[in-house]
């Protein structure tokens, strides 16, 4: 067996610190006191994170006590193979079936889908609860708009899913409406009352059909160990509790975490404050600001300060810039990756001079040896890539766009979800609305008459087949009613009910769409996927929190053996890096944005915005900057061309660090000749000598 010292050795100092803090080697006491680890961008958080939960399991921590919390499952996933590899290096063949107990790894969400369904019978919940998407409680929102007259005022009510982001914003900041609407809606704030009680009406609605949404997987959590019986039985079930990425929780997640280990014994956040960009979520950078100060004088703090990405000429740029935030957690990060390259300031002239350098360079780049896929373009929103998809589609060059069409935001999937969602639960009704007015002859009245008997029966499935028939479905209504039976009785087995689904549904499909051929292959994506769950409530539970990315979808990611530009906006390149990054309109106006920049704190997160996108790149970096740009309507001028400076992020006492760079070089040989020099040939009198 391969000596416990080996699987550390690979780490640098400050990671080892991390890692080992408070467990003596060989020995699993007490658990140790709050630990905070600041890990700076490229400084290798992941790794460290595995490497501690798996000291700790090395070192007798049972791996069934131990909670680790991501932000996606994926990441769970991959955090569970990371930590039983380096276990196997200290443990051998037993490594597989320690680390193989690491069965509460997820993300908060669904960690609290869990415990709510543990618990459910205490807090007076039903555990067959279905969760709905951020769409699906959209809809739900709308239905109790319309129920009570607000989608007729005169005056425009806000909608559905503006109203879905005021809730979700006062759920999970725990701010009243009225601080909510005064900080972040202010154009909605006339409607208070209204929306008060718009919101009570789609608590009780949820409640009715047995149905949480997102935020309720966290509020009910946070309630549930409200209670102090509940919050000490679930806080001794861990002994270890390990959250990643805390600079992105909100207030609601900290407020949980400070329940279930209210002195932080055993408790291990990990995160870097200059990245906390996710406000608009709800996020707070004040949770990893404060948590030395919630825990005074028992929290330990590690810094992570190498950076094993970027070049040096790099993260001093990136060090500069975040070194002006008016308050940060000190860090430095360095390298032994040096280079002479400074990140490039590139002033071009417009949008279009924008997408040919970028293109250009991304060419000259690939025949120098880099592909595709090694570079990228990021941009501070969606929309200010336009201009240089267009170039990029006019030369046939091929790329992808991150954060685009999600797998399950298409109409065909959300059918297949919401028959299986309606067997699991029939008193829900925005899943029942879909799937009756699927079939021809089915609208909202006979759709609303078959739910309303079905909700006033003990047993909904059962008393499907006595509901009044619509009387324009003929056989459609009796195909159905056999179909939801057969999987009901669960006879079929897990996934093979998904098969029954689809087959009654291909109909449906072949007579609503045009491209009908190429979405049954995403039904038939939809059955590998679920053949990784062991049952149909954690297929749909675990499928709607954490989706996967579009599959057959023509703007889904092409396959591996090909090559492709990368497009993202900065949100969705967290976490991501890339030999090659171009950052779009790195301008005032656009960065910080327009939009972003009415308080302090607002415009600190733009700032962390540019560290993010500058820390993404290893090699080089190019930040353009374009005199004018197009912006889509964001006032009341409409679309149109502004004019803007360099952004206030990059002062002048910080320009040593980047190279400035003009281009077209067209461009300068024209200046020079407007200063002084003269044309080099007269082209108005050669347009005239061909007439003479």
């Amino acid at each position: 067996m391969v000596t416990a010292a080996a699987y550390l050795s690979k780490l640098n100092p400050e990671q080892l610190q991390a890692v080992t803090y408070g467990m003596a080697a060989g020995k699993a006491g007490r658990p140790p006191g709050p630990l905070l680890v600041i890990a700076g961008a490229g400084s290798g958080k992941t790794n460290t994170l595995a490497h501690r939960v798996a000291h700790l399991i090395v070192n007798g921590v049972d791996p069934r006590r131990i909670l680790l919390m991501t932000f996606s499952r994926r990441a769970a996933a991959e955090m569970t193979r990371r930590v039983e590899r380096i276990s196997a290096q200290a443990l051998g063949d037993k490594a597989g079936i320690l680390a193989g107990g690491l069965n509460w790894a997820g993300t908060f969400h669904g960690i609290g889908a869990r415990l709510l369904r543990d618990y459910a019978e205490q807090i007076g919940l039903d555990p067959a609860f279905t969760i709905h998407d951020r769409e699906d409680a959209a809809d739900q929102m709308n239905l109790i708009r319309h129920e009570l007259g607000f989608s007729k005022t005169e005056s425009r009510f806000p909608a559905k899913g503006t109203c879905l982001a005021i809730y979700s914003r006062c759920v999970n900041t725990e701010l009243p409406l009225d601080k909510v609407l005064a900080d972040a809606f202010p154009w909605c704030a006339a409607w208070a009352n209204e929306l008060r009680k718009l919101f009570a009406g789609y608590v009780e609605a949820k409640q009715r059909q047995n149905v949480l949404d997102y935020d309720d997987l966290l509020l009910y959590w946070a309630q549930m160990v409200a209670d102090p019986g509940l919050a000490e039985d679930i806080g001794k079930r861990f002994d270890h509790v390990l959250v990643d990425e805390y600079q992105d929780t909100n207030k609601l997640q900290s407020t949980i975490l400070l329940a279930l280990k209210p002195n932080g014994d055993g408790l291990t956040v990990v995160g870097d404050d200059a990245q906390s960009i996710y406000a608009f979520r709800g996020a707070t950078v004040r949770n990893i600001l404060d948590y030395p100060a919630q825990f005074s004088p028992a929290a330990q703090i590690v810094t992570l300060e190498q950076n094993y990405r970027s070049t040096q000429p790099v993260l001093a740029a990136a060090n500069a810039v975040i070194g002006l935030a008016t308050e940060r957690f000190t860090k430095d990060l360095w390298t032994e990756r040096l280079s002479t390259e400074r990140p490039l300031l590139v002033n071009v002239s417009d949008d279009a001079d924008q997408a040919s350098y970028i293109i250009n360079r991304v060419l000259e780049n690939r025949e120098a040896g880099t592909l595709l896929k090694q570079q990228a373009v990021l941009f501070r929103t969606s929309s200010h890539s336009g201009a240089l998809e267009i170039e990029l589609t006019r030369r046939n060059i091929p790329f992808v766009k991150f954060g685009g069409l999600k797998f399950l935001d298409s109409a065909h999937i959300k059918d297949m979800l919401a028959l299986l969602r309606w067997v699991e639960n029939p008193r829900d009704r925005v899943a029942g609305f879909r799937v009756l007015q699927l079939m021809p002859g089915i609208g909202p009245t006979s759709a609303a008459r078959v739910l309303d008997h079905v909700f006033a029966a003990t047993d909904p499935i059962a008393a499907l087949p006595n509901a009044p028939p619509p009387p324009r479905a003929g056989e459609e209504w009796r195909n159905f009613v056999e179909t939801v039976l057969a999987i009901k009785t669960g006879r079929a087995g897990w996934p093979a009910e998904l098969g029954l689904a689809r087959l009654w549904y291909e109909p449906h499909l072949d007579r609503a769409h045009e491209d009908a051929l190429t979405r049954r292959a995403d039904l038939l994506q939809l059955e590998q996927i679920a053949g990784g769950y062991p049952s149909r409530e954690r297929f749909l539970t675990e499928l709607t929190l954490d989706p996967p990315e579009v599959t057959s979808d023509q703007s889904g990611v092409p396959l591996l053996d090909e090559d492709y530009l990368n497009l993202s906006t900065i949100h969705s390149a967290k976490g991501q890096e890339w030999k090659s990054v171009f950052v779009l309109n790195v301008v005032d106006g656009c960065m910080p944005s327009d939009l972003g920049t009415g308080q302090s704190h607002e415009i600190e997160e733009e700032r962390r915005l540019l560290y993010v996108a500058i820390t993404r790149a290893k090699d080089d970096l190019h930040l353009m900057l374009p005199q004018r740009f197009f912006t889509y309507g964001q006032n009341a001028l409409g679309d149109r061309h502004v004019y803007a400076a360099r952004t206030r992020f990059i002062p002048h006492e910080i320009l040593n660090l980047f190279e400035a760079k003009a281009w077209p070089l067209a461009a300068a040989t024209t200046r020079s000749a407007i200063n002084g020099q003269g044309p080099r040939f007269d082209v108005a009198a050669r347009m005239r000598s061909m007439w003479g």
